[in-house]
């Protein structure tokens, strides 16, 4: 498709919006602008702002949200708006505006990537032909699959980050009931997460398992408690934060294979989200894949799945316009039912 794509990458805390255009099959990022979400009343309005000093017309466009997606419409989750694909359809002048999941969004971003924008977890393991998968931990956890239709992989959402938590051992059996003591049900979501990472080096000192010190103390008291934890522990400054990091990783691996085994994913699972880039080197250690392999009997099958992490932080937003760029070409009059 040629012509200008708008793409969007919603979330809670800000949002992305960008021009594409494909140049020799390639996406190419014109513009971009990030907005502080809760500012503004609507995604129609902020669309208006960003296109207001922009005199090319908009050919295509997608949205990936944070949240679920149902017939075009988005539930309200960490958003103060619903986003619906007819009002920003008349917004635009476009019979199609795609308003998808934002894992789906960063699922038709993975083959756009380049190699040099992922980390491989299992060098030398090569893909095989079959469906892709893709979990990514950020605010909350995300899930997606890629199918293989036979000619190329096509993305499809998933809620899957909400499936209950299943611990492996005792120790998770008691991060388990320690977390359900708090809130009930117990996702997956609530621990292989940002909010999940502080919540283990809670109950590490709860349980009795560490001490806090009081430069952990001074961290926590300073701002976001998730990133005082990952950085002490990727500092190596404080042991109980380096468990609870380890701890997280180890469950994190165990949840990217549980979505290998549900998706067969033999083409790869890509590790997508804010928190794998900045984790990497733990990521690295050995822990995460050895949970990922550790699926009894099917051990020799997770060995032959390839595991990348992604490093392009706008996977999501660059996916968007590549679905915008799949859809039907349709223009008519701004606010014209």
């Amino acid at each position: 498709m040629g012509g200008v794509i708008l793409a969007g990458d919603v979330g809670g805390t800000k949002t992305l919006l960008g021009l594409f255009t494909r140049v020799r099959g390639r996406l190419r990022a014109v513009v971009e602008r990030s907005f502080p979400s809760q500012e503004s009343p609507s995604l129609e309005a902020m669309v208006r702002t960003f296109l207001t000093p922009r005199g090319s017309p908009v050919h295509a466009s997608a949205f990936g949200i944070a949240g679920p997606v149902v017939l075009g419409k988005s539930d309200r989750v960490n958003l103060p708006w619903r986003v619906w694909d007819r009002r920003l359809g008349r917004v635009l002048g476009l019979d199609h505006v795609r308003v998808i999941n934002d894992l789906e969004a960063t699922a038709w971003g993975v083959g756009e990537l380049s190699p040099r924008k992922t980390a491989s977890l299992t060098p030398g393991v090569r893909p095989s032909p079959g469906n892709a998968a893709l979990i990514a931990a950020g605010t909350g956890l995300g899930m997606a699959i890629l199918v293989w239709d036979g000619e190329r992989h096509r993305p499809s959402a998933s809620e899957g980050g909400h499936q209950g938590f299943a611990p492996r051992d005792g120790q998770q059996a008691e991060l388990l009931e320690y977390l359900r003591e708090r809130h009930g049900r117990v996702s997956i979501e609530r621990v292989v997460s940002g909010p999940g990472i502080s919540a283990i080096y809670r109950f590490l000192l709860a349980s009795g398992k560490g001490v806090e010190s009081d430069a952990m103390k001074r961290r926590l008291e300073d701002g976001d408690s998730n990133a005082a934890v990952t950085d002490a522990a990727m500092s190596g400054e404080d042991g109980v934060a380096g468990r609870a990091l380890d701890l997280f990783v180890s469950i994190y691996g165990a949840a990217a294979g549980d979505l290998a085994l549900l998706a067969r994913a033999t083409a790869g699972v890509y590790v997508g989200g804010g928190i794998a880039p900045r984790i990497l080197q733990r990521l690295r250690s050995g822990a995460f894949i050895r949970s990922f392999r550790d699926k009894g009997r099917l051990a020799p099958f997770l060995e032959r799945i390839p595991v990348r992490v992604i490093l392009e932080p706008k996977t999501a937003l660059i996916g968007a316009a590549a679905c915008a760029a799949r859809a039907p070409r349709s223009r008519r009059k701004p606010h014209e039912r």
